[in-house]
């Protein structure tokens, strides 16, 4: 992978969100596929502010801070995963995009940095809390949605990932990486040689990224991102493991503490 990123397409621009350790390697690839086409690169990093809006009613206190709050209120209900759609707010143009990465259904809101705060304080008077980044990684983590530069990097295959349902086309011609997709699929029927899977420790601390997972005395894999649950009210952890490990139930150690393998998310565990 070069990076897990979105492509939003906005008439004749294409809005491409990436993680920001990876824009330069992205923009870079991009250019080596321009040879005659009329399109132009630019990166935009430092003009447009990204903030997440996410729960229930987030589309309900976004359409209260946009221009047209009713018929904006229909439009972002009716607004698809990954569609997006163009707003305003206080007369200026915003980008509204529908996510669920963050954990929780939302939307991503990119304005001009310049028109931020007001965004941000307009929000505020909406009824949106603002919430700090641990409570933001564990809702992640619940969720099962790796990052990239954390759960994911330049070495990771997406079905390792769990990422192949949106990240990988089945249908559509060559692209670059086919090559080793097919392969996995039609050779190795699917199988991995490592899988993302989640942990529930059931004692000890929060393990840090990098922690080995073991099954006896051999590892058989590692901690990516880890977090204190509040819905499962334990610690809970998404990691890489050797593919004779993934079998839900199965006991494994971390850190010397007792942990079980999880399917991904571990909301969907929760719920049953």
């Amino acid at each position: 992978m070069i990076a897990d990123l979105f492509v939003y397409e906005l008439g004749d621009l294409m809005l491409l969100s990436t993680p920001l350790a990876a824009k330069d390697a992205v923009l870079a690839k991009l250019e080596q596929f321009i040879f005659t086409e009329d399109v132009k690169l630019g990166d935009v990093t430092g003009s447009f502010a990204q903030m997440a809006v996410v729960g229930p009613e987030a589309a309900a206190a976004l359409a209260r801070v946009l221009e047209g709050a009713t018929d904006a209120a229909l439009k972002l209900t009716a607004l698809l995963e990954h569609g997006n759609l163009r707003a305003r707010f206080a007369g200026q143009p915003v980008v509204v995009t529908r996510v669920t990465d963050p954990g929780e259904p939302g939307f991503d809101v990119y304005v001009e940095t310049t028109h931020a705060a007001a965004l941000t304080s307009a929000l505020t008077a909406a009824g949106v809390a603002a919430l700090d980044r641990d409570t933001a990684e564990a809702i992640r983590i619940e969720a099962g949605v790796p990052r990239f530069g954390r759960d994911m990097d330049e070495d990771t295959i997406p079905l390792e990932a769990g990422i192949e349902t949106r990240a990988i086309s089945f249908s559509k011609g060559c692209y670059v990486g086919q090559e080793v997709i097919i392969r996995v699929l039609h050779r190795g029927h699917g199988r991995v040689a490592r899988k993302l899977m989640g942990l529930r420790i059931e004692s000890g601390a929060v393990p840090s990224a990098g922690t080995p997972v073991r099954a006896g005395t051999r590892e058989i894999g590692h901690v990516t991102s880890s977090a204190q649950s509040p819905a499962a009210k334990q610690p809970v952890a998404l990691a890489y493991l050797h593919r004779d490990f993934l079998t839900p139930g199965t006991t494994v150690s971390v850190d010397g503490a007792t942990a079980v393998v999880t399917e991904l998310p571990f909301l969907h565990q929760e719920a049953n």
